[in-house]
């Protein structure tokens, strides 16, 4: 089908190409296509909202993907050998719930269908992790489901390198649109997936050329293809609505050994007889009448959200077709030697014995009491950790020897040989954290990775999406103040900490000692329930902590020393400037003013004690907050009546030392403010 670019003002070249393709004997795949077009059609118009335009367009080549390819059983949705498939284009969501429905996944009945969009209905928006078993990721931010997808692929090849194929022996397939190739983040991922050589990853471009805007031409006129083979990719276009020609590229990907972009020139809209191959059909109802006359060019006289029972037949037998595969895997693993390590990983268990030697690390920490950088301090656990714990997969944005991620005797991942545990990600901070979401959600890694703090800016919509998804992905971020010093503002993260606190279900960790930084990788280790952030520093933080029982990190703040006398003063610091705040109680202490210190290492656990442990430690008396940051948020913890001493703008370039007295942030100037405000 030829390209088709759209003036304004010119007359719609898409309805003549439409007319030629609707003219195509209507074939049984034509028919099975259609079951999604009407079904999509039909919920937007009930919903009164919502994209048709990708769905309509898109469901040639996906009842080819699905019922030839895909492999799937929907009988079991979670079944871990299945092939995963990503709709990075998330706004056109019906396309995938028509395909749930129809291949006859329980949850996914006419109901549901007929509640898209509507509250707690698992057919929302834009698909959503955990609202049904068969959506495998949460999309609809652009890109991000291309970068999950290259995360799932990696996956996939760690785990049958560690498995074996018997176990682990699967496809990831993609959905996107021109949005997702726009958006930078497609780029990293593709750049990362062709260098690794993903060969089972195979992305299916829905090339229509239309944005919100209107024709693509507005503002892209990239050759998609060119770039992809670039970045190591083998590449086709087909015609998308010519189901011969997408089935021969699709079995084409499956021999490739380079991942594969198929280009399918399709029309948005598909039928609809003035909004097709229109910006018109992308993001709203067609409306009645349009939507009545595009089913009637299809031939669907059938009334809204009825399947005809020959078509759902066949559907539900395409549903079916991967049965007889799944139970053969069932038996393989029944009788494979590594059936219980498989199971407990897949599971997201964590070996039994898997905090011995972090416990161990802990009682030389109390004992030796070291002075060390956080970074540093977390390479510490990770050598404790990652041994222990084989499904941990490390890695950095280029910054190995900063972040410190690495373990000694660990092997990198390589283009050929996925038998390493640690993946050098290059400078894709946004790609990176994307991938390791989709890692996660593949099951069986628990991925980390690390950068600087102030970089969490290009990594926040993945991190967000974490989050969202509840996925345990753990992100190493050093350099995480004005403590790094000579760099400048450009890599002082002022207001950073205070931006990812906001995020609903990020825990953010900023310990302040050797031990603080082990009870915090504790807990994100544990945490199977969402994503963290470890903040640690790059200047070197005596030992305040000489106690290795309880993980007080746990309750996410605690009292580190307590006042000689009934308290006046409650000192509260995080990370570097738990040790100033011990200096600054020790002066208030020999003025005769009763001070405590608190730390406070994790604002979401502390949020999440009980308010008469909160009281208890806080206290009653002045609280101070103490942090190298912007003040941002301390005011849930200070009160009215608090103070914080900290950042009020952006930093500068000098040594360490220099910054935190120019800006104020010393233990003297802590004793000046609680004594002037006691009076």
């Amino acid at each position: 089908m030829a390209s088709i670019a759209l003036s304004p003002d010119a007359p719609n070249p898409a309805l003549a190409a439409q007319a030629a393709i609707l003219a195509r004997p209507a074939t049984e795949e034509r028919r099975m296509a259609d079951a999604i077009r009407a079904l999509s059609i039909d919920a937007v118009e009930k919903a009164k909202s919502g994209h048709p335009g990708m769905p309509m367009g898109m469901a040639d080549a996906a009842t080819v993907l699905f019922t030839k390819f895909v492999k799937f059983d929907a009988a079991d949705p979670r079944w871990p050998d299945r092939d995963r498939f990503v709709l990075s284009a998330g706004h056109g969501s019906m396309l995938l719930y028509a395909l749930l429905h129809l291949t006859g996944h329980a949850g996914m009945g006419i109901e549901e269908l007929q509640r898209f969009r509507q509250l707690h209905s698992p057919a929302a928006g834009h698909p959503e992790f955990g609202e049904h078993p068969g959506i495998e990721t949460t999309t609809g931010p652009l890109g991000q489901g291309i970068a999950n997808a290259v995360g799932m692929a990696l996956a996939e090849r760690l785990l049958a390198a560690r498995f074996g194929k018997s176990l682990v022996d699967h496809r990831t397939w993609v959905i996107a649109g021109d949005g997702c190739m726009q958006e930078g983040i497609s780029h990293e991922a593709a750049s990362l997936a062709g260098h690794l050589q993903l060969e089972k990853l195979c992305v299916l471009y829905d090339d229509n050329s239309i944005t919100i805007d209107g024709d693509t031409g507005l503002s892209f006129s990239d050759d998609t293809l060119k770039r992809f083979q670039a970045y190591g990719w083998a590449v086709r276009r087909v015609d998308g609505h010519d189901s011969a020609e997408v089935e021969a590229a699709l079995a084409w990907a499956t021999r490739s050994r380079k991942p594969t972009l198929i280009a399918c020139r399709t029309i948005i809209g598909f039928a609809a007889p003035t909004k097709a191959g229109t910006a018109g059909s992308h993001g709203s109802p067609l409306g009645p009448s349009e939507a009545e006359a595009a089913k009637s060019a299809l031939g669907w006289n059938h009334p809204p959200f009825e399947v005809p029972e020959g078509i759902r037949d066949r559907w539900n037998a395409a549903g079916r077709r991967g049965g007889g595969t799944r139970h053969s895997w069932l038996k393989r693993l029944a009788k494979h030697p590594m059936r219980a390590e498989f199971e407990r990983a897949m599971a997201g268990k964590l070996p039994e014995a898997w905090h011995e030697p972090l416990a161990a690390l802990r009682a030389s920490l109390a004992e030796g009491r070291p002075k060390l950088a956080t970074r540093v301090s977390s390479q510490k656990a990770l050598e404790a950790l990652v041994p222990a714990v084989p499904e941990m997969v490390g890695g950095s944005a280029d910054l190995t020897g900063s972040n410190n991620t690495n373990v000694k005797g660990i092997p990198s991942v390589v283009r050929g040989n996925f038998a390493g545990r640690y993946i050098h990600w290059g400078v894709r901070e946004h790609g990176m954290a994307a991938a390791m979401n989709g890692m996660a959600l593949h099951g069986g890694i628990i991925p980390y990775s690390g950068t600087f703090l102030v970089f969490a800016d290009y990594m926040r919509p993945a991190i967000r999406l974490a989050a969202l998804m509840r996925q345990r992905v753990i992100h190493v971020l050093t350099h995480d103040s004005i403590g790094l010093g000579e760099d400048g503002p450009t890599h002082q993260p002022v207001e950073t900490l205070a931006g990812l606190r906001c995020i609903p279900n990020l825990a953010v960790f900023r310990p302040g000692d050797a031990m603080e930084t082990a009870e915090c990788w504790e807990l994100a280790v544990k945490r199977a329930d969402g994503p963290s952030v470890l903040a640690l520093s790059r200047q070197n933080l005596a030992a305040f902590r000489a106690d290795a029982g309880e993980n007080r990190c746990a309750r996410g703040g605690y009292v580190v020393a307590e006042a000689s006398g009934p308290r006046r003063a409650t000192l509260i610091a995080s990370g570097s400037e738990v040790g100033l705040a011990l200096a600054a109680r020790q002066a208030l202490e020999d003025s005769g003013i009763a001070t405590a210190v608190v730390s406070l290492p994790c604002w979401e656990l502390f949020a999440a004690q009980d308010a008469s442990y909160r009281e208890e430690v806080l206290g009653n008396a002045l609280r101070v907050g103490v942090e190298a940051a912007i003040g941002f948020g301390w005011e849930r913890w200070l009160g009215p009546e608090g103070m914080f001493i900290g950042m009020a703008g952006f930093g500068a370039s000098a040594p360490a030392e220099d910054l935190f007295r120019h800006f104020g942030i010393t233990a003297e100037a802590v004793v000046a403010a609680v004594k002037k405000r006691l009076g």
